[in-house]
């Protein structure tokens, strides 16, 4: 019988994990059909975004609700510092409730939705707003369900470009898994058009990874989840910093706010942020690829992991350093021998397979399904009870 995360299908089923196991580990599949989306869009795609970025004082809003947000999160340092159009992520929760900070009547803006369901109320709430605010409006919906209200919205208006995901990233389960980094790979690429055959090369590597990481880090991750920690700490940077903020709602969300999460920078942990350390909190530190970031991380490392207590600290880098190693309780090498790729942007999500894992294990042994954390319906897979008021 086929085993996933290390539990077999019927005890998965029987807890209430198959689902979400299922679709966590479908991530590579997924990674290779949303690269040949956008290469069969390509040209559309491009004549898309290039009559945009004509358009003089113009600038492009990533935006989403929770996780959805953080999709805009994980890219938007990354984008900024390679395009020349100014790029802002700004969650729809912002926008709804202070259209007037981020909207601009005279300023041409393409607003990059990023939906699993395109039919969460702020989502839809933030299109209208920015079609009756701003003068110049078009939308980039990036979503997982051809059905939903965003998707329904492109089809019905000339000024907008439809990028449906593929359809197993539309998950089923409670959180986002699939359908996170899906978006988070179409940003990528949408702002690489002219190199996706070189960067195809790229995500069928880290595809491959991703394979890798899913079946041999599982025994790492339960020994690590077997020490009950009760506070979880996600340290990242830039691209990273995106990472850290979802991989620390997937704890919260699949156990149930049982494990205590908080995210920051590893500059930022220390203005404050590090007084949750105690002898029960694990501190997860995502690694930046360049030289220079990297020599802050290693200071905040050999901090934490010298620091008194009981606390333990989890490390994740592209490829083997022995002065992480020698800092850590736990560390994580997703390239076995050395670096292979040049930005941290694409390996964000062999990164985010292990904070998936770790939460749905500590979700599992929790006794939580995760399939559906929140059964008495506080929390729900779409978000409810938001009134949208008119804006005057």
């Amino acid at each position: 019988m086929k085993n996933l995360l290390g539990y077999s299908e019927d005890y998965l089923k029987e807890r209430k994990g198959y689902i979400t196991a299922k679709e966590i580990c479908n991530q590579p599949k997924l990674w290779r059909e949303t690269y040949e989306i956008i290469l069969s869009q390509r040209e559309k795609l491009k004549s898309f975004l290039d009559n945009f970025a004509k358009k003089p004082n113009a600038k492009i809003v990533i935006t989403g609700a929770g996780s959805s947000a953080f999709v805009g999160n994980s890219v938007v340092s990354y984008l900024n510092a390679k395009e020349n159009i100014k790029i802002e992520a700004i969650a729809t929760t912002d926008i709804v409730s202070h259209p007037f900070y981020y909207l601009k009547k005279d300023e041409p803006t393409l607003l990059i939705s990023c939906a699993r369901s395109g039919n969460s109320p702020e989502s839809t709430a933030a299109v209208t707003l920015a079609e009756k605010i701003v003068d110049d409006i078009s939308h980039l919906i990036i979503t997982c369900n051809s059905e939903g209200k965003l998707a329904l919205h492109a089809k019905r208006n000339y000024n907008s470009f439809l990028l449906l995901m593929p359809e197993e990233s539309n998950d089923k389960g409670f959180a986002m898994t699939g359908s996170f980094s899906t978006m988070l790979l179409s940003c990528l690429l949408i702002f690489n058009l002219d190199k996706l055959e070189s960067i195809g090369k790229q995500i069928e590597s880290i595809s491959m990874q991703g394979e890798k990481v899913l079946v041999n880090n599982v025994e790492l991750m339960k020994k690590i989840v077997g020490e009950k920690f009760k506070r979880t700490v996600y340290l990242g940077a830039a691209n990273a910093f995106g990472l850290a903020k979802e991989s620390a709602l997937k704890v919260l969300e699949l156990t149930a706010g049982k494990i205590a999460t908080l995210y920051d920078t590893p500059l930022g942990f220390r203005h404050g942020p590090k007084s949750i350390i105690d002898d029960e909190t694990l501190i997860v530190i995502f690694f930046s690829n360049d030289t220079y970031a990297r020599e802050y991380e290693y200071d905040l490392l050999k901090e934490v992991y010298s620091q008194n207590g009981n606390h333990k600290v989890l490390a994740i880098s592209e490829y083997e350093d022995k002065l992480i190693e020698d800092n850590s309780d736990y560390f994580i090498a997703i390239n076995k021998e050395e670096q292979e790729y040049e930005d941290d942007s694409f390996l964000s999500l062999d990164y985010l397979l292990n904070a998936q894992m770790y939460a749905f294990i500590n979700s599992m042994e929790l006794g939580i399904g995760p399939d559906n954390p929140c059964p008495t319906g506080e929390v729900n897979r779409v978000v409810k009870g938001v009134i949208i008021h008119d804006y005057r």
